[in-house]
């Protein structure tokens, strides 16, 4: 079904740059693709032919991508080819995988690979749907100020240990009673620790050189997406201008005039239309509505003639309050036996 490739057909489609770095890792069936593809020699013997499962080599180069993406190694535009297969050895077994995948993302334009000093480096692209761009100056710069970061922490690292020890031994020759020996300790203790703190300053240079490289990267994406925004904003905007805007509104605004016109045209239309319409019947059907409630009018009863007394004010009723309050008082007074029923009472001077 055409899913099974020769692996020297594969190697043939990938770029020719993989012998630069592939050659050796594949030392026998290269050697005779290479001299049968140059000398057109199809006599040369081969051993057993390798086929590669197409789909499945796709797949395992996107696991290595993913996982490369997920890794703390992304931080840095390239990596080393040794760190890389470190990364990678549980998802390939063999180093001959491992090249077969690197050759495949090679070939869907997703790595570069490039020997610097005698070691591999391999340059991944940036997004999921990126292509690599060829190595330039700046990732071998970039590659080399890692190198070096790496082994000032290794240095680190070796003298402190050495820090440690040369502590241990002071401590040791203490106990032993060897004073001499054990101020010598603590000198090259000292010395020790004097070469770490210089370390330490220098690779606190080269790491904020590297910040300030991942950060004028960000800065050269940032502007490179302001500037496509830009371009993308003048193409919007190119049959736009401020007085093709400002006479469109004077044409809406004409509009909208002609049609508020329109409209109370034809509603004169419609009343003048209206007053010409025979008003006999309206005026007939108006006496038989007046009959008819005449009709059905109910009997209220008759309008009292009696005249309402004024309203009585505040001020005479708190007198009268008062009059009922000392009324009350009195009566409690000269009728003991009353009190059981004071509320009688006051019901009676009411």
């Amino acid at each position: 079904r055409g899913k099974l490739q020769r692996e020297s057909d594969f190697m043939a489609s990938v770029d020719s740059s993989w012998i630069s770095w592939g050659v050796g890792v594949f030392i026998l069936k290269p050697l005779k693709w290479t001299l049968s593809s140059v000398l057109g020699d199809s006599k040369i013997p081969e051993e057993e032919e390798v086929l590669i499962y197409v789909e499945l080599l796709q797949e395992k180069a996107e696991e290595v991508y993913r996982l490369y993406q997920s890794s703390a190694l992304s931080s840095h535009p390239v990596v080393a080819l040794s760190e890389l297969r470190s990364l990678c050895a549980g998802l390939c077994p063999d180093e001959r995988t491992f090249y077969l995948l690197l050759l495949q993302l090679q070939k869907e334009k997703r790595v570069t690979i490039l020997e610097q000093n005698g070691e591999k480096i391999v340059k991944f692209a940036r997004g999921l749907h990126a292509k690599v761009s060829p190595m330039n100056d700046v990732d071998i710069g970039v590659y080399q100020l890692m190198q070096s970061e790496q082994l000032l922490s290794q240095k680190v690292e070796s003298l402190s240990q050495e820090a440690e020890k040369c502590k241990e031994d002071a401590r040791s020759a203490c106990r032993a009673g060897k004073k001499q020996l054990a101020l010598r300790c603590l000198k090259a203790k000292r010395r020790t620790e004097r070469r770490i703190g210089e370390l330490h300053s220098k690779l606190d240079a080269v790491q904020g050189i590297l910040d300030r490289i991942y950060a004028s990267q960000t800065d050269q994406m940032v502007f490179n997406a302001y500037q496509a925004g830009v371009g993308a904003l003048k193409l919007s905007m190119r049959d736009v201008s401020v007085e093709r805007a400002e006479n469109l509104v004077d044409q809406i605004q004409e509009l909208c005039d002609t049609q508020d016109e329109v409209a109370q045209t034809l509603a004169g239309v419609g009343i003048n239309g209206l007053a010409e319409m025979d008003t006999e019947e309206l005026e007939k059907e108006l006496d038989s509505l007046l009959q008819d409630s005449s009709k059905d009018s109910v009997d209220l009863p008759p309008v009292p003639q009696k005249v309402l007394s004024p309203p009585i004010s505040d001020a005479e009723l708190e007198a009268e309050l008062e009059k009922l309050s000392l009324s009350a008082g009195d009566t409690a007074q000269k009728t003991p036996s009353a009190s059981s029923e004071p509320k009688t009472a006051l019901g009676l001077n009411l």
